[in-house]
């Protein structure tokens, strides 16, 4: 259902409700006020009626006239009987209007009177022995309760639709200028960097064009960085692939030559070193959408802990390199909010940056250290060569390397940052006053929440 529609239907649905709420109300106001104003002809005329026969002869005189009661042409649609009441039981009446029920017998004052199956209202007034009773006709107050419908309703209904007409011009002319961003977004080519257009509209669309220009800017931020990873990507993954290809081929030709056996070995061992390349920078890229695209549960994760299996794991590849690792601050040591094989895997990778970049005889160390407003630091400290300002805001972009002659794939820090990005938590390179790098991981101290 369109916007339009829809705001059509509330409105309408409630102006319609409500008009009808207002109108029922007066209706039965004014069926009311009309029956109280019928009601008041009534008794008006029984009074008139009974000034005139008081001012008459006796009405005895009359009735001794004739041996048939008077009938008078009735020209304001009330019927009237005059009727003289000898006692309780007899009553004669002396003069009625033509068409006149017989009102001799209703009982004094307003009532309703049913004569010949057709139903009256009446009012009856007695002075002495005269009575006198006027009655209306309950067909033609409720023609006249019709006519007062049609009359009202008409201009209502016609009212009512011409309002709902009035009120889709408006929404559609209200909603113009979304219809005109919508058409400038529809026009918009794929990778247009411009801001859009000016357009005019309302003080309430004003958020949503702001929003919609920060959306396409950081859309458009996206796609350059996108861009910028598949490229690198690619540059990274076809130097393995060409490096597997060529021992390959180079195990192919040995294969030929028996006296070549050695050579193949070597290319088939070459070859897998390249598979296990190229597995590995797959592996780091998968981390990297996993990072991205999936969210992280609370966990409550030891520093220390995750610093000694981070070591552990490895020792198969640094041997005893690693006992020139240590770990400071293991006392003050806290908990943080972060998933623990995360934890784990970005200690791991600050190790290993550590040691492929520090020289093989300077120590590595792992600090500890609780801040202020509840966070944790986890700083790995190395008297390597370090980084200068600008390759230190470098370092954390995907596949970029210090020293491309030192092996390594240029995600490990990438990976670290990404991993403190969403465990709300920060990562940042600092240059140490004695030489070397400090990678410093920031993260939240866990709650009590957390640690249940």
């Amino acid at each position: 259902m369109s916007l339009r529609l829809r705001l059509l239907l509330y409105i309408g649905i409630s102006l319609t409700a409500l008009w009808t709420l207002v109108a029922t109300w007066m209706f039965i106001d004014a069926r009311q006020s009309l029956g109280q104003a019928l009601d008041n002809r009534l008794a008006a005329s029984a009074r008139m009626v009974a000034g005139l026969v008081s001012q008459f002869p006796e009405p005895r005189d009359i009735a001794a006239m004739g041996d048939k009661p008077l009938d008078v042409v009735a020209r304001d649609g009330v019927a009237c009987e005059v009727s003289l009441v000898r006692s309780e039981v007899v009553i004669e009446t002396v003069a009625r209007t033509a068409g006149s029920p017989e009102l001799m017998h209703a009982d004094p004052g307003f009532s309703t009177y049913t004569y010949g199956n057709k139903r009256w209202r009446t009012y009856v007034l007695r002075q002495g022995d005269v009575q006198i009773a006027t009655a209306d006709s309950i067909e033609v107050r409720e023609a006249l309760v019709k006519e007062l419908i049609l009359s009202a309703g008409v201009p209502f209904v016609v009212a009512l639709f011409g309002t709902l007409i009035v009120l889709w011009l408006g929404i559609t002319r209200g909603l113009a200028p979304v219809e005109r961003i919508r058409s400038l977004l529809a026009r918009r080519r794929p990778g247009d960097d411009s801001p859009l257009p000016e357009v005019k509209a309302p003080i309430e669309l004003q958020p949503l064009l702001h929003t919609i220009e920060q959306l396409l800017e950081r859309l458009q931020d996206a796609i350059v960085r996108e861009r910028r990873f598949t490229d690198s990507a690619a540059h990274e993954l076809r130097t393995p692939l060409t490096g597997v290809k060529t021992h390959i081929q180079v195990a192919k030709l040995a294969l030929q030559r028996r006296e070549e056996r050695a050579t193949m070995e070597a290319a088939l061992t070459n070859a897998d070193q390249g598979v296990q390349q190229l597995q590995n920078i797959l592996q780091r890229l998968l981390d990297l959408a996993r990072l991205e695209g999936h969210s992280i549960a609370k966990e409550a994760s030891d520093p220390i802990e995750a610093a000694s299996i981070a070591i552990e794991a490895l020792k198969p590849m640094y041997g005893d390199s690693v006992a020139r690792i240590s770990v400071q601050g293991v006392d003050s040591s806290r908990p943080v909010r972060a998933a623990r094989p995360l934890l784990v895997g970005a200690i791991q990778n600050l190790i290993d940056n550590a040691i492929r970049y520090a020289p093989p005889d300077t120590p590595i160390t792992i600090r500890l250290e609780p801040q202020s407003n509840g966070t944790m630091q986890i700083s790995v400290l190395d008297e390597g060569a370090g980084l200068n300002a600008q390759e230190r805001v470098q370092a954390v972009n995907r596949f970029w390397r210090g020293d491309p002659k030192i092996p390594g794939y240029g995600l490990g820090l990438s990976i670290v940052n990404a991993i403190a990005c969403r465990h709300a938590g920060a990562f940042e390179l600092l240059e140490r006053d004695g030489g070397g790098l400090e990678a410093r991981l920031t993260l939240p101290i866990a709650d009590d929440t957390t640690l249940s």
